[in-house]
């Protein structure tokens, strides 16, 4: 159809102004909670592409829009990324921001400025061609993600109201069609003993002793979690052991455990929990305390925002009219159909669809997911205008199609 290949053509005419703001993006470090001058490079793009609004929320998110449609739908991506890490493993400063040997080089490329770079550049071309007439569009660029993925939407949703029926994550995917991932949550266990002098131990109640037959009893747990056909199975491991003594030579009279949990689907926060007390009753430590972790955190607008540490998993289903119209504009846009898969790690729609399950969530990026959080990131910069003309190629299908 003549539509979609005007979409690639004017992917690939402004293949080269994406890949120079996802430069420029990688040259502003933009981590949790610091995102401020990152959302003023993303403002002045979208006032560059000609969106017809945009406006920051309080938690420092940007949402640019265009259409004035009865239905909503958004495009997202975080727009924060994770630290460099030992600088030793990379080839080239991690925000130089290097265009080279056809690809974008540098932290964030993949995960996940260029989903933000693809999706601004998407909404000029649905302006210029005038794809959109039943829709506002939302393209939102949201931060804290890395450290604590949903949490922007999930303020977006409860303090803004923002409720689409569709959200599409940029996050990286090889540019494949995603329809779900796994959930997680963050749990501590906590016991207490009773210290002693070291020198006679037999007189206090070790912690530390207590602990270990939890962990035992944790590991084994991780051969009886579920399984899903599509997701995959459910996961657990401990990450963080921490003890207290009055002093080296006396015995534990505290421990603590925090732990990993990826939930697969039919898993909830009661199961899970439920799970880790029977741990504890099978160790003989029926007294050790289960709990959930939150997320206290401050955004760089200054606004406190609190969520608990509970990532629900969520699944499309592969027959859904979103999966079908997202394979039906994938197959105009590049003449083959698209590989239909899942995300290994956790993305924003833990808290879009995973929560609040009448929005639905599909997920299409440029770049790799073995990219992210790795030294020497990158992303092709043909991907960046293929991720550019299927945003575009979706939107053209969804307004010129009942769904």
């Amino acid at each position: 159809m003549k539509i979609f290949e005007d979409i690639r053509s004017l992917s690939h005419k402004y293949e080269s102004e994406t890949a120079q703001f996802l430069a420029r993006m990688i040259q502003t470090p933009s981590f949790s909670m610091k995102e401020g001058k990152m959302i003023q490079v993303i403002k002045k793009e979208m006032e560059k592409v000609g969106l017809d609004e945009i406006r920051i929320d309080d938690l420092g998110s940007i949402i640019g829009k265009i259409g004035n449609g009865p239905r909503l739908i958004a495009f997202d991506a975080h727009i924060d990324t994770v630290y460099p890490g030992n600088l030793d493993n990379w080839d080239f400063p991690p925000h130089e921001g290097r265009i080279e040997d056809g690809k974008v080089w540098g932290r964030g490329a993949s995960d996940q400025l260029g989903g933000m770079a693809s999706m601004v550049y998407a909404a000029k071309i649905i302006k210029e061609l005038d794809l959109n007439k039943e829709f506002t569009i939302l393209f939102t660029g949201t931060v804290m993600e890395e450290d604590c993925d949903g949490i922007a939407w999930e303020h977006l949703i409860k303090e803004d109201g923002v409720k689409p029926e569709l959200v599409i994550s940029t996050e990286p995917t090889s540019l494949n069609v995603y329809r779900g991932h796994r959930g997680r949550m963050e749990m501590i266990i906590e016991v207490k003993g009773t210290s002693c002098h070291g020198s006679a131990p037999e007189r206090g109640d070790n912690a530390i002793y207590k602990m270990a037959k939890i962990v035992n009893e944790v590991e084994k747990l991780n051969d009886r979690i579920i399984d899903d056909e599509f997701l995959g199975k459910g996961t657990i491991t401990t990450s963080i052991f921490e003890s207290g003594s009055p002093s080296q030579c006396a015995v534990a009279d505290y421990a603590k455990i925090q732990l990993d949990r990826r939930l697969t689907w039919g898993e909830t926060k009661e199961s899970a929990v439920a799970e880790l007390e029977e741990c504890c009753k099978l160790a003989g430590v029926e007294e050790a305390k289960v709990s959930v972790l939150r997320y206290d955190a401050t955004a760089y607008t200054g606004k406190k925002y609190s969520v608990e540490k509970y990532f629900p998993t969520w699944k499309l289903d592969e027959n859904s009219k979103w999966i079908k119209k997202a394979s039906d504009s994938y197959t105009k846009t590049f003449k083959k159909s698209p590989k239909i898969d899942k995300w290994t790690f956790s993305t924003n729609c833990v808290f879009i669809m995973g929560k609040h399950p009448e929005i639905k969530c599909l997920g299409l990026g440029p770049g790799d997911e073995e990219q992210a959080h790795a030294p020497n990131e990158m992303t092709r910069v043909s991907d960046l205008s293929a991720a550019t003309a299927f945003y575009a190629g979706f939107v053209a299908e969804i307004n010129n199609n009942e769904i």
